[in-house]
């Protein structure tokens, strides 16, 4: 008897994906094996059916061959064996094996390392020029005795004899399969009978090692420095992970950080902030002169350009912002009080403002207090305040 078509017998085109053929494939498999459908000999036929089209299409090569030469280029004892495929569990376990990372997996698994993290407090002065700096780790590093296998000096792991080196055995449990990690080897696949006396046969010992690690220029505080493959070493060959190092910059006593910009406060004397002249201000790179205009209130900023941080991803440099604070004379000689009364005396002649702030602010307060009596006129008299 002629076989039918293998597209025909899972309803699909020729045109249908490899993913889509598993998902038809696996719905009809569903529907037509025989645990679901005991004794019922046409279901049973349909799933070897299916199961033989499906194992001709989901091969590139044999579907290349088929659809070419049709079931004449396909080798029947290829084709199909005559069994009736696995359990119904092992329709799940492919599926849920897609899903979750299951299936048939080999114990001996490689596995990366764990990523580390060294916070690492630098000056103001390192962040902004840069440097190296020698930094001390704990790490889990591969056992110099071992090498990492694990096993003592002369011998090797073994293959586990109850998961046959899978890392995982299946409990059948009615129509599902179960898949656990073996309880043997906790599923690495393997047993060490004679286990490093260093490691005691984990393949990993905690290690100090010490490392030189070169800050780039500009850094600040939350950026990290990656390190690859100086983290933790990897399992059963896996790679080592790595190491990242965060920046935290320390508080500076004259300087303030926002990006690129550097902020100080500069003390001056009431006589220069009312005269003008100049003075030096500090920078990283040395002393800057400022020129300090007459009439200079405290809060004023000056802004000198180039005089910041240069940006660690550009070129770009910002800026020094200089803010001015008048300072009060203190411990003044009695010739000093008499100049200040006498210069007291003459701002208060000749009707000129000659402290803007404290005039506008005293208007203000004037305003205030007129405004309050008023309500509290309007509160005793029962009349609304306009």
């Amino acid at each position: 008897m002629s076989k039918r078509d293998y597209y025909e017998v899972l309803g699909v085109s020729k045109t249908i994906s490899d993913s889509e053929l598993k998902i038809t494939y696996r719905r009809l498999a569903m529907k037509y094996h025989p645990d679901r459908n005991p004794g019922d000999a046409e279901s049973e036929a349909k799933f070897k059916e299916c199961k033989e089209a499906y194992e001709v299409l989901s091969d590139p090569n044999k579907r290349a061959v088929y659809d070419q030469y049709g079931h004449e280029g396909i080798n029947a004892s290829a084709g199909s064996s005559g069994r009736s495929g696995g359990g119904f569990g092992d329709i799940f376990d492919d599926m849920f094996g897609d899903i979750f990372g299951g299936g048939r997996r080999s114990g001996n698994r490689a596995y990366r390392g764990s990523d580390l993290q060294y916070n690492l407090e630098l000056s103001l002065e390192e962040a902004v020029f840069g440097t190296s700096v020698d930094i001390r780790i704990s790490s889990l590093q591969n056992c110099e005795t071992c090498h990492g296998t694990g096993a003592k000096k002369g011998t090797h792991p073994q293959t586990c004899s109850t998961c046959h080196g899978q890392g995982q055995i299946r409990l059948q449990q009615g129509f599902f399969s179960v898949q656990q990690t073996c309880p043997q080897c906790r599923g690495t696949g393997k047993i060490i009978p004679d286990p490093c006396p260093d490691c005691h046969g984990q393949g990993r010992t905690e290690t100090q090692r010490t490392l030189s690690v070169k800050i780039p220029m500009g850094v600040d505080t939350g950026d990290r420095i990656r390190l690859s493959g100086e983290g933790e070493a990897g399992m059963n060959g896996g790679p080592a992970g790595d190491l990242y190092v965060q920046i935290y910059i320390k508080a500076h006593e004259l300087f303030t950080r926002e990006g690129d910009n550097l902020y100080c406060e500069v003390p001056i004397r009431f006589t220069t902030a009312a005269l003008g002249g100049e003075l030096e201000v500090p920078s990283l790179e040395g002393t800057v002169n400022l020129k300090i205009p007459a009439e200079t209130q405290t809060g004023k900023k000056f802004r000198l350009r180039g005089k910041g941080v240069k940006s660690v991803r550009s070129a770009t440099v910002g800026d020094l912002i200089c803010s001015v604070v008048v300072e009060t004379p203190v411990n003044l000689t009695k010739r000093q009080r008499e100049l200040l009364d006498e210069l007291a005396i003459t701002m208060d002649e000749g009707g000129q403002r000659h402290s803007p702030q404290e005039h506008s602010w005293v208007d203000k307060a004037k305003t205030f207090f007129e405004d309050v009596k008023d309500w509290f006129d309007a509160e005793k008299s029962g009349k609304k305040p306009e």
